[in-house]
């Protein structure tokens, strides 16, 4: 069993940075993929970043490369998403998850991590 607790959100202007913290308990994060999500208010749950079990493969949605960055330090058994030149369309509830499956074909399915953090609000104000 892991336990997934996010922390990190808030609320920012459009441009400024966040660094969001995913802390695990239970098991070692290392052992497994790890991604984040994001649902805005009146969406479905979305992908934003991951790196996976198989390969240890780093991968972002479209939306976010170049922008957001996924690191994990396993000493710590913690998991982060730096966010910089952050927009209104960022603003979400940001979820923090862990798979011991995931891959190149399957990292960004919701139905495969089985561990999910409570999720911390981010608002972006333009």
């Amino acid at each position: 069993q892991v336990e997934l607790v996010e922390s990190g959100g808030g609320l920012v202007q459009a441009g400024d940075s966040l660094r969001l913290s995913c802390l695990a308990s239970g098991r070692t994060l290392g052992n497994y993929g790890v991604a984040w999500f994001r649902q805005a208010p009146g969406q479905e749950r979305g992908f934003v970043a991951a790196i996976t079990w198989i390969n240890r493969q780093i991968l972002y949605a479209d939306s976010v490369k170049g922008r957001f960055t996924i690191s994990r330090d396993n000493a710590k058994n913690t998991l982060y998403l730096q966010m910089n030149s952050l927009k209104p369309d960022d603003t979400a509830i940001y979820y923090c998850a862990a798979s011991p499956s995931s891959g190149s074909a399957n990292y960004g399915w919701g139905a495969i991590y089985g561990y999910w953090g409570q999720g911390t609000q981010v608002t972006v104000s333009s």
